[in-house]
């Protein structure tokens, strides 16, 4: 298909979705905070099985970016990580569906932060076995805790675990808004149909200028 004949069918695609009220909008609250989801190595390294190319390495480098905007717009920063048992029993059937879940096993260097997305001893992090940063863990009570209304949701990958915190996130009650170029996939087609989808039915997609201005303006 030729770029015009794409542009033409994402629009029809989009005329599609609004026609069917599939087309409303979230306003951010003032009270947000930035979530790195699983910035591991697993995802970077091309030793890995999980390596997830290119999309990975550049949403790595925005999430680099982003971290900063966050830190000095002073606001919250909760970092998530995946540890397994040896024999992957705590991950369930998630681990049988996935058997190259067995590189976080605990120990494993593959699951170590990527360089530069370490979290601080000021940073909550949220040690989790399953895809979503709300199930099993205390993130939610967290959030509400310190009174937190937004997420800001960068991380990998953009289908699995970016998704299904996006949607626990509008689930629990918090604005999700996933920051388009600092989150990636191993499939590019993948990964903008996941966008796409969490835009239309889960939270917000927004660029890194968007979010810039947003944390400017004191998460107004």
């Amino acid at each position: 298909m030729s770029a015009a004949g794409s542009q033409e069918s994402q629009r029809s695609q989009e005329d599609d979705y609004e026609r069917a009220g599939l087309a409303g909008q979230l306003t951010p609250g003032t009270s947000p905070a930035l979530l790195l989801v699983d910035p591991a190595r697993a995802y970077v390294d091309p030793a890995c099985p999980l390596y997830a190319g290119a999309g990975a390495e550049d949403a790595a480098k925005a999430m680099r970016e982003l971290l900063s905007m966050a830190r000095r717009a002073g606001i919250p920063v909760i970092v998530t990580r995946v540890v397994l048992r040896p024999d992957g029993s705590d991950g369930g059937v998630f681990y049988r569906k996935v058997p190259s879940l067995r590189v976080f096993a605990e120990g494993s260097p593959y699951g170590d932060f990527i360089e530069g997305l370490a979290p601080t001893d000021t940073d909550l992090t949220v040690t989790k076995q399953y895809p979503s940063a709300f199930f099993g863990t205390a993130l939610s009570t967290y959030l509400t805790s310190q009174g937190l209304d937004t997420l800001l949701i960068a991380g990998l990958t953009t289908s699995g675990c970016v998704r299904a915190t996006a949607l626990d996130a509008m689930q629990h009650g918090f604005v999700p808004v996933v920051v388009e170029e600092a989150v990636g996939d191993r499939d590019a087609r993948v990964h903008e149909a996941n966008l796409f989808d969490i835009r239309h039915k889960i939270g917000e997609v927004w660029g890194m200028g968007r979010v810039e201005a947003y944390l400017a303006r004191g998460g107004i």
